[in-house]
């Protein structure tokens, strides 16, 4: 049943508290959002501008996200979670303050709202980073739809809460309760048990494990698909959120209220696809998945865009609800399955900034298109745009989730060298030499191009492959990390599943030993400038 499997994590004490918790701080924000859409439009008759107000909050997810994933791989993920709650809620206070005194202008409030996506970019790696630290991997899935279930929970009556609030006593009353929301969450996440982090390593700094985070990335075709689609569908799936202010106001003639009750609509929508979710996945292929929540988007948008009458309007709410978080949490859950957990925070940021870098493209076009043309027109193409999206399956298949063990393998250097070598001394040269049948060639070249693929995505450079001339059975693979310490780092990244590889290319070694791994450490013949002899004329000739 898809309920009992959605609900299992509630089991977990440490989950709950936090589950609930985040509630409060998720009503609160679905509160400061309509507020924040409503005064915006108050402020100013510019569809471009209600829009950025969407833009302003994810663009800081997209551009800051990288960094927080490599925060959230390296450092304490409690006190980062709580350094980013304690600053979101101190500018909430301040952007209330503001508003109360009237003092409140369009790019302020731009402003206001970028620097709380400032926080959740920071937020939000460790956050979901944490969830595998809570959870069993099996109730992962789980966890990532109760987070969707929760948000979208409050997203049915936040909204509607927000319209009211702000319709009753104005847009700085619905920042205050935002500014407020954020006590709960802190106390929760003060509460968490401190997660024993593995030290037998040095941190890496963070442009280095950016960069192992994009390498990782870039040599993992999984991880690249999922990003593509979720930033497609981002950007087609925001137009309805960034323009759905404007539409209830010129379209359907209706108020703050109004606006909350259809967002309201959104929220209750989204929680039938949670519920739906576990029965889909057992019963469709994650792609298959895929393909409804961008075809129904797509279907929602264009009802939207030629039928703007409550008894269309209502249901096709429901319909982009459910399909929102069918993709979303989707994405996010196979990204979690599909990685490491030395990465998984970097991972995490690139399919968040894939996302929201999407949604943020897409709000400030699909306003810029209600500007040029008209709502309509923006919420037809971007209906289009999702169509598209959902055809891209042909070349851009998510994959199903599968039973592989990214535990750590757990292998370390046998090395002992004789010489005094520090963390930073390198470049480290490394040569591992096989002896091939010429039958077994052609599987063998197979297995080392994915051998190459895993070496150069845990860190190694210039990786290549030799064949001896003389003896063309024998094949040496060479590879280059640039200190002794990234080699250790090299090492501890290889994974059970990984190492399937490297059984089935020693299954094809013939030599009477173990293929002979060579470890070196490279050093230059030319002598640096201030150490060089000095030069004289006969050295010219």
């Amino acid at each position: 049943m898809a309920a009992p499997a959605t609900l299992a994590p509630l089991r977990n004490r440490t989950f709950r508290e936090l589950w609930l918790a985040s509630q409060v701080s998720n009503l609160g924000s679905l509160i400061q959002a309509v507020g924040a859409a409503w005064a915006m439009g108050s402020l100013t008759a510019s569809h471009s501008m209600v829009a950025l107000v969407q833009s302003s909050n994810t663009l800081p997810i997209m551009v800051f996200s990288l960094v927080s994933g490599a925060l959230a791989d390296n450092f304490d993920r409690r006190r980062i979670m709580l350094t980013a709650q304690v600053f979101m809620f101190a500018v909430s206070v301040v952007l209330a303050a503001v508003a109360w005194g009237g003092g409140l202008t369009p790019w302020l409030l731009l402003t206001f709202t970028f620097l709380i996506g400032c926080g959740t970019a920071l937020f939000n790696p460790s956050w979901q980073a944490s969830i595998g630290d809570i959870v069993p991997r099996e109730e992962v899935p789980g966890a990532v739809g109760l987070n969707s279930m929760g948000f979208n929970l409050t997203r049915s009556v936040g909204p509607a809460i927000g319209g009211a609030i702000v319709a009753l006593a104005g847009a700085a009353a619905a920042f205050a309760v935002n500014a407020a929301s954020y006590v709960a969450f802190i106390a929760g996440i003060a509460r968490l048990p401190q997660v024993e982090r593995d030290l037998t390593l040095p941190r890496e700094g963070v442009a280095p494990a950016i960069g192992a985070g994009f390498r990782y990335m870039v040599m993992s075709p999984a991880l690249i698909r999922i990003m593509a689609r979720a930033a497609l569908f981002g950007a087609g799936a925001s137009s309805v959120m960034a323009l759905l202010p404007v539409y209830t106001r010129d379209t359907m003639g209706g108020t703050a209220l109004s606006y909350g009750v259809f967002l309201g609509c959104f929220g209750i929508g989204a929680v039938g696809g949670v519920l739906m979710n576990t029965r889909l996945r057992a019963a469709l292929r994650n792609e298959r998945v895929v393909e409804i929540g961008f075809a129904g988007f797509a279907l929602a948008a264009a009802v939207l865009a030629l039928l703007p009458a409550a008894w269309a309007v209502v249901p096709a709410l429901f319909l982009a609800g459910a399909c929102w978080v069918m993709a979303l949490s989707l994405f996010n859950t196979t990204v979690q399955l599909s990685t490491p957990r030395w990465v998984l925070g970097r991972a995490l940021a690139f399919y968040q900034m894939a996302t929201f870098g999407g949604m943020a493209a897409g709000a400030w076009g699909w306003g810029w298109v209600s500007d040029a043309a008209s709502t309509a027109a923006a919420l037809l193409a971007a209906a289009g745009l999702l169509v598209a999206g959902g055809l891209a399956g042909w070349v851009l298949r998510v994959s199903d989730f599968g039973e592989v063990d990214l535990s750590p393998l757990g292998l370390s250097t046998a090395a002992e060298p004789r010489i005094d070598l520090r963390a930073r001394s390198g470049p480290i040269f490394v040569m591992v030499d096989y002896e091939v049948a010429q039958a077994d060639v052609p599987e063998f070249l197979a297995l080392m191009q994915e051998r190459r693929r895993i070496r150069i995505r845990d860190g190694a450079r210039r990786w290549a492959l030799l064949r001896d001339l003389e003896r063309p059975e024998l094949w040496s693979e060479k590879f280059y990390v640039s200190t002794w310490v990234d080699y250790a780092r090299h090492l501890a990244r290889r994974t059970r599943a990984d190492d399937a590889v490297g059984r089935a290319i020693r299954a094809l070694h013939r030599g009477a030993e173990p293929p002979k791994v060579w470890r070196k450490i490279e050093r230059q013949t030319v002598p640096r400038h201030d150490d060089a002899p000095p030069l004289v004329a006969s050295d010219l000739v």
